[in-house]
């Protein structure tokens, strides 16, 4: 699935040894050049961001010593998530790029490979939880008792179809050493699949696994939650007396606008974030000489980087959507809010703290708004403090 890993051994090989012999004409070793120096310089300030981003949001979800809620805990495993590409990825890549070779173990070569598809892997399914989490608590707001549950069983789906899928990258990578030009040695596929089109549908299932179907079904869940919303907001001007049955059904237009917003900025992150990558991925994959002929390495360079943007995007996507995220950002690195202060100004935990604000907020809303509130009752405030988005 690493688009440069496909460049760095064209060799003609008589057979799948890990020591191969080539002729000068054969094979041209690949060198550090600007662009990859460039990739190096970036991936390492991206990897920077997305610690300063994500580790804050991890802060804040851990330290509630309380019962976490459902949507916690998907914030949690998503930064986990994130993390894992953080300072797997990211590292791995800007040091390859650095030494151009291989100067680890054969072993280190398979171990790294799989941690970093499964990383891949479960920013992607995590992700994918939480569109089923948030297309179940529009389309069914009713089940919410339910969610914890429910999201347990699809994360730990989740993260072990993200490891189950990355095994195979433990068997296919292995060192390949060549002595002429010169003593070289990659991290590489190459003796691995009898033929091209074996390595070619195995890049399809995982890109298939990796990239189509979460964006088919994430796409699916937004889609339903839209046409959902739209259903809603149509009645949204419905008389005065069937007020409460709207309340009762967890009608609530703010929230719901809140969840369109959300829906776009998750879609479209993934989105554009990945797909000219992996559009390059399937270019590559059938048309591998004309990608030679036509594509510069710097461009592949810059996609991937480009991917890697939406690591760093999650917790800005996911947390100004749940928590003042600028009072976190001051929390984590100042330490210096109490444990009480961290309950009644964040909404991470997806709770409302009334006890103390209760007279403000009886001065602040109008009449028509502390009416709704009456006729709702405690459903309508479990429901909006149980979902972050909804």
């Amino acid at each position: 699935m690493w688009l440069p890993l496909r460049h760095q051994l064209n060799a003609n090989c008589s057979s799948p040894s890990s020591n191969w012999t080539v002729g000068y004409d054969a094979l041209q070793l690949p060198t550090f050049t600007t662009a990859a120096k460039v990739r190096v310089i970036i991936t390492c300030i991206l990897c920077g961001i997305s610690a300063f981003c994500n580790l804050p949001v991890l802060w804040a979800a851990c330290r509630d010593g309380k019962r976490k809620s459902h949507v916690t805990v998907l914030i949690i495993n998503l930064t986990v998530a994130d993390l894992l590409v953080t300072f797997i990825v990211m590292p791995v890549d800007a040091v390859w790029n650095i030494t151009v070779q291989w100067l680890a173990w054969d072993f280190a070569c398979r171990l790294l490979m799989f941690l970093k598809l499964q990383a891949m892997y479960s920013c992607a399914f995590v992700t994918v939880v939480i569109s089923l989490d948030r297309q179940s608590a529009i389309l069914n707001p009713l089940a919410i008792s339910k969610a914890r549950k429910r999201n347990r069983v699809m994360l730990t789906v989740a993260w072990g179809m993200s490891v189950v899928l990355s095994v195979p990258q433990m068997f296919l990578f292995h060192n390949v050493t060549i002595i002429l030009p010169e003593d070289f040695t990659q991290c590489t596929t190459r003796g691995s699949f009898v033929t091209h089109w074996h390595e070619t549908s195995y890049n399809m299932f995982t890109f298939s696994c990796l990239f189509l179907l979460p964006l088919v079904i994430m796409i699916t869940c937004y889609t339903r939650i839209f046409c959902e919303i739209s259903k809603r907001l149509k009645k949204d001007h419905m008389p005065s007396n069937e007020l409460h049955l709207r309340c009762s059904k967890n009608n609530i237009p703010r929230a719901r606008m809140r969840t369109l917003k959300m829906s776009i900025v998750i879609v479209s992150s993934f989105i554009i974030c990945w797909t000219p990558y992996y559009l390059l991925g399937l270019w590559y994959w059938f048309f591998p000489n004309d990608l030679e002929g036509k594509v510069s390495h710097s461009l592949t360079h810059m996609l991937f980087i480009f991917g890697l943007v939406n690591a760093c995007l999650d917790p800005l996507i996911y947390g100004l959507f749940t928590i003042h995220f600028r009072k976190g950002l001051r929390r984590f690195y100042s330490n210096a809010t109490t444990v009480s202060d961290l309950d009644n100004n964040t909404v991470l935990t997806g709770s409302f703290t009334c006890a103390a604000n209760s007279l403000q907020l009886k001065r602040e809303v109008s009449p028509a708004i502390q009416e709704r509130f009456m006729l709702c009752g405690d459903n309508r405030s479990k429901a909006e403090g149980e979902s972050f988005i909804k």
